[in-house]
């Protein structure tokens, strides 16, 4: 059955809707492209190359630019506090180079490549409102329900784009929600994936690398499903993230601060959206991909409100922090997750698009991974207190 893409393409005079197949098993058929003016994929390769190109040189001079004492912007510095793993005060604006990168490379590629969706204008101010609020905070400090508040409203602009939860594919099924339901719970992924992201960036290169992973498993997700412009974009965040993670990788030079951290989370979230809604992946798929940090922050937020802490304040129990707190140190602790990153973009790629039993048993053999991983995070935790205990006081 044929079913028109909500917002969809306009192309102008002579073009025409962009439609998906949806089979009842929740397979995705490919896209097919009526307009002459659409790209083909081999046109949006070079379109790919060409961005991911000037994307990673600029992010990458940005960043290094940022990162001089001489820069305006070297001031905004971050300083160690008791969430910290670092020991010096240190630039945080990396986050404006790969905004700034991102921004200005997805609008030639966007122009180039395929006329934008109505959509992606909405995501675009989105985006803006969430790293302006989060560079406002880095410059001088805001009181967190200010920056809840425009979380919320970028959120809602992402809805209004019409990207919500209300169809929601699983694996060997699928709901329709109400929109009392699927608005609400559309609302709460996207401000948790902000947050979320900005919980887990406390460590070197760890932030800069899921994005890395995660949108660059993305971009060839939506490769395989024939959509370029996804594709593009995808790739023009990922190799964003990657400029600006060579003066990241430990020792880092600079962090990407809150406007990096909350604008890749944002991205992440409404680039999932997008997916479901368009027949690129099914969220799921998106979840896997950046469950590294999806699982450590959620599980670490539910653990922290049963033991009845104040989850607003600064803390070290992420399983990263654990794991450096337990000397393994920066360098060993990322290359690890790095690991499970490509380990989980991998799965990812095999599983999508397969029968519904192999995804059941992919999506339980990673709850199961992540399940031996906090034990044994755990147990390396007791065995360092039992070997810190003086012997006869045990």
């Amino acid at each position: 059955m044929e079913t028109p893409v909500l917002g969809a393409i306009d192309h102008g005079a002579g073009s025409a809707t962009l439609t998906k197949s949806v089979d009842k098993s929740g397979g995705y058929a490919a896209w097919r492209a009526l307009s002459t003016r659409r790209c083909e994929i081999s046109d949006d390769m070079s379109i790919a190359i060409v961005a991911a190109a000037v994307a990673f040189g600029l992010s990458a001079w940005l960043t290094f630019w940022f990162s001089r004492p001489g820069s305006k912007l070297y001031n905004i510095l971050d300083h160690p506090n008791e969430r910290s793993l670092h020991d010096r005060p240190t630039p945080r604006t990396g986050g404006v180079a790969i905004l700034i990168a991102v921004y200005l490379s997805a609008i030639v590629a966007a122009v180039c490549c395929v006329a934008p969706m109505a959509a992606l204008g909405w995501i675009a101010a989105a985006g803006l409102l969430v790293a302006g609020v989060s560079l406002a905070d880095d410059w001088f400090g805001l009181p967190v329900r200010y920056r809840l508040i425009a979380h919320f409203a970028a959120a809602g602009l992402v809805v209004v784009a019409g990207l919500d939860l209300a169809d929601l594919g699983l694996p060997g099924a699928s709901s329709v929600l109400p929109a009392l339901l699927s608005v609400p719970l559309t609302l709460l992924f996207i401000v948790w994936m902000i947050n979320l992201y900005n919980f887990m960036d406390g460590m070197d290169g760890f932030a800069g690398g899921m994005a890395v992973f995660g949108f660059g498993t993305f971009a060839v997700l939506a490769g395989g499903a024939g959509h370029g412009l996804f594709m593009v974009l995808s790739l023009i965040v990922a190799v964003s993230a990657g400029g600006f993670l060579l003066f990241n990788f430990p020792p880092a030079r600079i962090f990407m601060g809150d406007v990096g951290s909350t604008l890749l989370g944002f991205l992440a979230a409404a680039l999932m959206l997008w997916a479901e809604r368009d027949g690129v992946f099914p969220l799921w798929i998106g979840v896997l991909v950046f469950s590294p940090f999806i699982v450590d922050a959620t599980v670490t937020l539910v653990r922290r409100v049963l033991r009845g802490e104040r989850i607003w304040q600064a803390h070290k129990s992420h399983y990263y922090q654990r794991l450096v707190e337990l000397g393994w140190g920066h360098r060993r602790t990322v290359l690890w997750e790095y690991a499970v990153m490509a380990a989980c973009a991998a799965s990812a790629l095999s599983i999508q698009g397969r029968e519904p039993r192999v995804q059941v048993f992919g999506l339980a053999l990673w709850a199961a991974v992540y399940v031996v991983l906090m034990v044994a995070i755990g147990r390396l935790e007791a065995r360092a207190r039992s070997s810190r205990t003086p012997r006869g006081l045990d």
